[in-house]
């Protein structure tokens, strides 16, 4: 028995192999195709930049009915994923053709350095100016980051030990905590190590990840949505379904949100107490029940049959490629072929569209706010950029 358990392991491991040697020799035609769908994108948008009143925008989706690039201005929390996909097709490619588009759009955000009304700010200026400054090697945009981190810090409660995701910061009555907020925490990481190890930065992450981690989550690692705490009695008061299903499942994306964002700070900190926490919120979505043989998981992982995200597929491979190799071994062996075979079936047909389909968006299917009826079975810019980050670890 022994040995017959030994030969499957074997073969699997063969097979995973063989699979990911096959992606990987696909991974140039892919960045090439990808380039020419954004560069068309850039040209149809770029037109665009400002609406009729002269406010900033980057394009976010696209809507089908009417035919036409979804336009968002430059403070939509999704603002810096168009020109971080830009940066990592230069990336892919060295074009750099790429390059200068990905810096006009990059600065185009500059005025979020100042935002404090919201959480997105991470998101926004590390996807964009973040991977500027990695790939130009440049420090010209430090300050700015250095400004968007303090930002984001306005909205830490320190007697909660948790940075308000949404509403405004002087609100006594709601407190609301998102598991997306674990992915504007790289910001604050950078920023203590650019000013020296300063801890304020880290110490606000660190808390923020350690109070998530004590209420976000039910015993067997699925995330609640939105939570509400009060002010008074550092309690939590209310469980909201926010985007997901309800409030007793997991919402796909939130999920993949924690992995990747749990993921990044155990990379960050070297904490193995965020290590293992990467690790049991991600078994959670492998072994669900309800998640699809391709890996490109339903929306909410109580809703099955109903409609994929390959936004929460392609987030959940950009961490499971990093958690794989901070694993390492076996385990992490097997994070990694999951992700190679949700990499796989988003670069097929059935998720990465044909040429002039999708708005020249990459990945189809995506799913915003289902509850609220908005952006179901879309094109989102997050989804392209996940599924290009994912490729680049992939490839490196």
């Amino acid at each position: 028995m022994k040995n017959l358990l030994i030969a499957c392991s074997l073969l699997l491991s063969a097979v995973a192999l063989a699979g990911e040697a096959e992606l990987r020799a696909a991974l140039p035609g892919i960045f090439a195709k990808s380039a020419a769908r954004y560069r068309a994108l850039d040209a149809a948008a770029t037109p665009l930049a400002k609406d009729a009143k002269g406010k900033l925008r980057t394009p976010h989706g696209w809507n089908a009915k009417k035919g036409e690039l979804d336009m968002r201005s430059v403070r939509w929390w999704t603002s810096g994923h168009f020109p971080g996909s830009l940066w990592y097709l230069y990336e892919a490619t060295g074009d750099a053709f790429l390059r200068d588009r990905a810096t006009w759009w990059t600065e185009l955000l500059a005025e979020n350095s100042k935002v404090t009304d919201n959480h997105d700010v991470g998101f926004i200026m590390y996807c964009s100016y973040g991977n500027a400054r990695r790939l130009l090697k440049t420090d010209r945009y430090d300050a700015l980051l250095l400004e968007t981190a303090d930002s984001l810090c306005k909205r830490f409660n320190p007697r909660l030990g948790l940075i308000r995701s949404w509403g405004k910061i002087e609100d006594t009555k709601k407190f609301l905590v998102i598991p997306d907020n674990m992915m504007n925490l790289e910001l604050l990481e950078w920023a203590s190590k650019a000013k020296g190890g300063e801890r304020r930065f880290d110490d606000v992450a660190r808390a923020h990840s350690g109070n998530t981690m004590k209420h976000h989550f039910r015993a067997d690692g699925g995330t609640y949505h939105v939570l509400d705490y009060d002010q008074q009695t550092l309690r939590v008061k209310a469980i909201e379904r926010g985007q997901g299903a309800s409030c007793e499942t997991a919402w796909s994306r939130g999920q993949s949100w924690a992995i990747h964002g749990y993921t990044m700070m155990a990379r960050e900190t070297g904490s193995k107490e965020y290590l293992a926490f990467a690790q049991k919120v991600a078994d959670f979505a492998i072994n669900h029940a309800n998640m699809p043989a391709d890996g490109v998981p339903y929306w909410d992982y109580g809703a099955p049959g109903e409609e994929r995200d390959t936004s929460a597929a392609s987030i959940m491979a950009s961490g499971l490629i990093e958690l794989g190799g901070l694993v390492g071994g076996a385990k992490g062996a097997a994070y990694r072929a999951f992700a190679v075979k949700q990499l796989e079936a988003l670069a097929s047909p059935a998720y990465y569209a044909a040429p002039g389909e999708n708005g020249n968006f990459l990945l189809k299917h995506g799913v915003g706010h289902k509850p609220a009826g908005s952006e179901v079975d879309t094109p989102l810019d997050y989804g392209d950029y996940y599924f290009l980050e994912a490729l680049l670890r992939l490839k490196r």
